[in-house]
């Protein structure tokens, strides 16, 4: 399992790079798991999550039997009102909201198709369902965007340090998609995720001359 460590006031944020839109986080004695998927990595084995993120009520983002391998009675799961029709009891954050969870900041952010639709008129992720979150571990602003494209909400956000991207068609964003919203917010360290059978290599050509943004690409097909 690939994980990168990134310095923050408060102690080390380590990420975990379990797959697809699945990811695994330590901060100050806390785990975190974000969209926990059985298909990425055999949660019974994972640490117990003191923070679910789930950013949207589709298979590969919600799966019941990850969720249940990894909470306990003091797990805090952070999701929208789809994903609390199937675990009650969490913490239903609305696009815009602001909470803070266990100590940690957290905003939801739209996340939502424009272009990419399963039928004329029907996005694949419709608006105001779908969130992605902004988490603020210390002086660090990290931006999961869950399946998205480059909204304008997006290319707004401002001060992100670590930012998670998806990139694969016809679900979420291209590569010039990608590189498009990140011009406009300009996160410190880019990470495309959930990108399947995309060129990761076509990210970081279109980037190569942003001198404040570093791609770094982690196994997250």
């Amino acid at each position: 399992m690939e994980a990168d460590t990134i310095k923050t006031s408060q102690g080390d944020l380590v990420i975990s790079f379990l797959g697809h839109g699945s990811l695994m986080m330590t901060y100050v004695g806390k785990t975190i798991h974000i969209d926990p998927v059985s298909s990425e990595a055999d949660y019974a084995k994972l640490p117990k999550a003191d923070i679910i993120f789930i950013t949207h009520e589709h298979y590969d983002h919600l799966d019941l039997k990850a969720v249940n391998s990894i909470k306990t009675a003091a797990t805090k799961i952070v999701g929208t009102s789809e994903v609390a029709s199937q675990i009650p009891g969490i913490v239903v954050m609305k696009n815009g909201n602001r909470q803070t969870v266990d100590g940690l900041q957290i905003e939801a952010v739209p996340a939502y198709n424009i272009v990419n639709m399963q039928a004329p008129g029907k996005p694949f992720h419709p608006k105001g369902v779908g969130n992605g979150y902004i988490v603020t571990f210390g002086d660090k602003r990290l931006y999961i965007a869950g399946d998205t494209e480059n909204t304008s909400e997006m290319k707004k956000l401002r001060n992100i340090d670590i930012a998670f991207l998806p990139m694969n068609l016809p679900y979420t964003m291209t590569p010039e998609m990608v590189a498009d919203a990140a011009k406009e917010f300009k996160p410190t360290i880019l990470y495309p995720y959930h990108y399947g059978e995309t060129d990761t290599a076509k990210l970081v050509a279109l980037l190569k001359d942003e001198k404040g943004i570093e791609v770094r690409i982690r196994k997250m097909q």
